[in-house]
Order: structure tokens, then sequence, then C-alpha cells
């Protein structure tokens, strides 16, 4: 005798579907109910807003560095002479303790050339015209030593750029690692040149 429930030839039941039905409805319900919670979760406008900083580049002279605040840390703006951008280029990226660029404009593997460190990476907004000897001569990097995150001192070292005086590491004029404890180059931001004279972090 063949149960009510059971289709000839076997297979599920009608109280399986509905079972299965009831708990499919189930899970898309919840997750209704859910996803406003999680969705609340995310950044608002204004909060995205406070991610970026903008550099009025005019306000710099050649040679010249300042310490801005980039998401509650301090980074280094500095437009550097010709004579430290030359310097910096005739490094050997062989020889260098760190020997990944740090930069969050490139992909993570990319080496660290001194090009590869300036704001020649950044992106530029479209309309914006500017001469790559100033991208190639700016360069932004975080504020923080990579070793235990003092503020390294300026126009100090062995490399006349960085001098970290807590544990002795020393940056060249490209924010790279040269000698100390520091494992990794100064990290350099996300970058956007939004008009000629504006460069925006974030």
């Amino acid at each position: 005798m063949t149960d009510e429930n059971t289709p000839e030839g076997g297979g599920e039941t009608r109280r399986d579907f509905i079972h299965i039905a009831a708990a499919s409805m189930a899970a898309i319900g919840g997750a209704a109910v859910i996803w406003p919670f999680i969705d609340q979760m995310n950044p608002a406008a204004d909060t995205l807003a406070l991610g970026t900083t903008d550099i009025a580049l005019g306000e710099l002279e050649e040679g010249q560095e300042v310490t801005i605040m980039f998401r509650s840390m301090p980074h280094f703006v500095r437009l550097r002479s010709a004579s430290e951008v030359e310097d910096a280029a005739n490094v050997q990226v062989s020889s260098l303790p760190d020997r990944l660029a740090r930069n969050r404009n490139l992909d993570d593997n990319a080496p660290a050339t001194d090009d590869n460190r300036s704001a020649l990476t950044a992106e530029i907004a479209d309309g914006v015209e500017i001469s790559d000897d100033l991208r190639r001569s700016l360069l932004v990097t975080s504020a923080s030593c990579t070793h235990l995150g003092c503020v390294p001192t300026e126009g100090a070292g062995e490399f006349g750029a960085w001098f970290c005086p807590c544990h002795g590491s020393h940056y060249d004029t490209s924010g790279r690692i040269r000698r100390g404890p520091a494992p990794e180059n100064l990290p350099i931001p996300p970058m956007t040149f939004i008009s000629a004279t504006t460069l925006r972090l974030g």
C-alpha cells in the first residue's frame, strides 16, 4: 500500500516540501530583519568626508616640510629639492632593508624606487594638468616610525631626511628605512590631485 502523502515512484512527501519552504521563508525573513542593523554600521557620508584631507601645495616651497593630520595620524608632506630627489633616485632597491614601495596607490609588490614612493603615483582628477617634476618632488608619508610608532625628527640621521631617536632608525629622502630596527618604509597614503595646487589624501 502506498502512503497518500508519497507520490508514486518515491521522492519527498508534501510534509517535507512544506518544511523546506517554511525554512526558506524564515531565512529570507530573518535576513530582511537583520539587514537594517548591518547597514547602519556602514560609515555615514559625513564620516567618509572626514576620511580625506586636502593639502594646499602652493604654500610649500622647495625643501620645505609640513606635518599634517590625516585620519588622526600625523603625516609628513615634503616638497623635495632636486638634489634630494636625485639622491633618492640613485639608490639601488636591492640595497634596501625593505624593497617594497609600501604605497597605497600601487600594487602591494611594487618595488621601492623613488618614483614609486613619490606623488608621481597619485591619481589625477579629470581635467587637472600638473607637471611630472612637481609630482616627483612631492613626498607624502606617514610620520610614525614603523618600529614602535614614534615620530621621526626631520632633517636628521645619516641620510639627511628623518631619524627616529627612540631606537635609532634612519630614513632617506624617499622615506625608506636605511638603517636601524624599523622593519618597513614609511607608508604612503592614497592620494589624488584634485587641482594643480591641491592634493587630496584618502
